[in-house]
């Protein structure tokens, strides 16, 4: 399949050991706020984000994502739709993580979505990332909604089981979530046990509240580090984060 400039521009930093730090935004109004715009201005030109996440669970339209997307264009960071369902689909984006909730208990979330989806993303002339999205965590917005079947972290051997089988139908890159706002992030060790056994893009989020935390996630092979509900909360701990990431060469 072919690649664009979007994976090329985060596989090319992955292979010179930068690890990435990745910005989700949550298109609905009541979490997103005219000072994010500023201070992700702020980041890109220090060059301490890579690229921007939009999306959400809950009450999102294309007509936010759209708003929010040319919102966010002054940045000048690449943008990646971060879609919960058909509706969190947008022209104005980069590029999309088409992605397979691979542990939802129901088919609707592995390929159910994507097949309605696929036109759309195809007309918009999106590029596509063939994400499989794997969620650990249990209470979260996501893990509802998703119908996921949490695998608990300590089972990092199935976690990788996933990762193995995803990269062997094509995926490329592979997310590891916790949930939006989880209690407590994937293990390290789950991470480990993904990178020795696939060569995917992995991405972590969900969870990541501390420079400790994040630094653990990529030591342990994590290429990049998605930052959500700790940007809309406190984005001087956000820097202090993204700092501690950008300090780590692989």
């Amino acid at each position: 399949m072919w690649r664009g400039k979007v994976e090329e521009t985060l596989r090319s930093k992955a292979r010179a050991g930068e690890k990435a730090a990745l910005i989700l935004i949550d298109p609905d109004p009541s979490k997103y706020r005219d000072e994010m715009r500023e201070i992700l201005r702020s980041y890109s030109s220090e060059g301490l984000i890579d690229a921007i996440l939009v999306g959400g669970s809950i009450g999102v339209s294309e007509i936010e994502i759209s708003r929010t997307i040319d919102m966010l264009r002054e940045t000048g960071l690449p943008i990646i739709l971060f879609p919960g369902n058909v509706n969190g689909i947008s022209p104005n984006a980069d590029a999309i993580l088409f992605m397979s909730l691979l542990n939802s208990a129901d088919p609707y979330y592995i390929i159910g979505a994507q097949v309605l989806g696929a036109p759309i993303v195809k007309r918009y002339g999106l590029e596509v990332l063939p994400t499989a999205y794997i969620v650990t965590g249990d209470g979260t917005a996501v893990s509802h909604i998703g119908w996921a079947r949490p695998i608990p972290s300590e089972l990092y051997e199935v976690i990788a089981a996933y990762a193995m089988a995803s990269e062997f139908l094509g995926m490329r890159f592979i997310y590891l979530e916790g949930g939006s706002g989880a209690l407590k992030p994937i293990s390290p060790e789950a991470v480990k046990a993904v990178r020795k056994s696939t060569n995917q893009y992995i991405i972590v989020g969900g969870g990541i509240r501390s420079p400790e935390t994040a630094l653990e996630m990529v030591k342990a092979g994590a290429d990049a580090i998605v930052l959500g509900t700790v940007f809309e909360r406190d984005p001087l701990k956000t820097l202090e984060i993204i700092r501690a990431i950008k300090s780590y060469k692989g």
